[in-house]
């Protein structure tokens, strides 16, 4: 049944028709979050620690991962230990602002675990980094209303998503690592250039340092504009002054992501040990700090690497797992 039938049951058994638009519409967003704090606070006074027990086992966003947190807390090192010294770390909060996701990521807000105080539980880290790394530049702004300095942000951080996979076994929570940097449009592409590179860059040494030297590693980039540049020759380029050995290929087969990012795009391969290649890790340029800060000049590069796809399917190359 669609949420839109639920509601309309709802209503008509409440006598209350409308009651969705009341709700939405009709109290602001303060008296909302006080009339569904007291509903819950009644729903909870009438649990008994049984049904708190079942709720537990049989809800899928309570189930714990088996992922190790050591595992995991190995990868993080070895992914923070590669940051250029120009990264902030950030240790993002539980939760954002309401919207956060739906509004620059232009995700279905039904996607995300919205809560009552009109916040939402992080589904997706680099759209808080954007938020963070706007609020830098826009006091660089005050300061220098011409300032190019860039803001480059990174975080480990395990998010939270309402939608079902068709995995069974896939858990709506799970940790990422992601990079966002803010700047401004210097001009013949050269931010996003050199931002793609640098954020290609970390996740190389990162996944080497973690699964080892011999992996073998492919970056794919794509490129959603109609123009034609020689810009992902020239980023290849950058990206292959450090990694020769590296795979790069255009991949202009790609549809996903298209929307989401405005131009350039990329993802990151490795090989299992039954050779098979595994994305890992995506990334582009976004216009979220141009909407946030109402200018045009600003750029926006994001990228994340889900850290329990990395830990499940290799081992540390440190302890000898894999």
């Amino acid at each position: 049944m669609t949420n839109s039938k639920i509601i309309e049951r709802i209503e008509r058994e409440l006598g209350v028709p409308g009651l969705l638009n009341l709700l939405a519409e009709q109290l602001s967003l303060t008296d909302l979050q006080s009339l569904l704090l007291e509903v819950y606070r009644q729903q909870a006074q009438q649990q008994k620690p049984s049904q708190v027990l079942a709720a537990h086992e049989r809800d899928r966003f309570t189930r714990p991962s088996e992922l190790s947190p050591l595992r995991l807390l190995e990868w993080e090192r070895a992914a923070l230990a590669e940051l250029p010294p120009e990264f902030q770390t950030i240790l993002l909060s539980p939760v954002c602002a309401l919207g956060t996701s739906s509004v620059l990521g232009l995700s279905d807000q039904n996607r995300v675990m919205s809560t009552i105080y009109n916040t939402e539980v992080v589904s997706d880290s680099t759209n808080v980094l954007a938020l963070e790394g706007a609020l830098q530049r826009r006091k660089m702004l005050r300061e220098n209303p011409k300032t190019t300095n860039p803001v480059h942000l990174a975080t480990a951080h395990r998010l939270l998503r309402t939608q079902r996979y068709e995995n069974p076994k896939a858990l709506p929570h799970f940790s990422a690592f992601a990079l966002c940097s803010a700047g401004r449009d210097l001009g013949n592409w050269r931010f996003e250039l050199t931002t793609l590179a640098l954020h290609i860059g970390v996740y190389l040494r990162a996944l080497r340092s973690y699964i080892g030297p011999d992996i073998r590693l492919r970056v794919a980039v794509t490129d959603f504009t109609t123009v034609s540049s020689p810009f992902i020759t020239r980023l290849f380029e950058l990206v292959q002054q450090e990694f020769a050995d590296i795979d790069c290929f255009e991949d202009a087969d790609r549809t996903s992501g298209r929307g989401y990012y405005v131009d350039h795009c990329f993802h990151i391969y490795a090989t299992t040990s039954s050779g098979h290649f595994v994305e890992l890790a995506d990334g582009g340029v976004v216009d979220w700090t141009q909407k946030l800060l109402s200018n045009a000049k600003e750029r926006c590069v994001i990228s994340g690497i889900g850290s329990d796809g990395v830990c499940s399917v290799w081992g540390s190359y440190h302890n000898g797992n894999e």
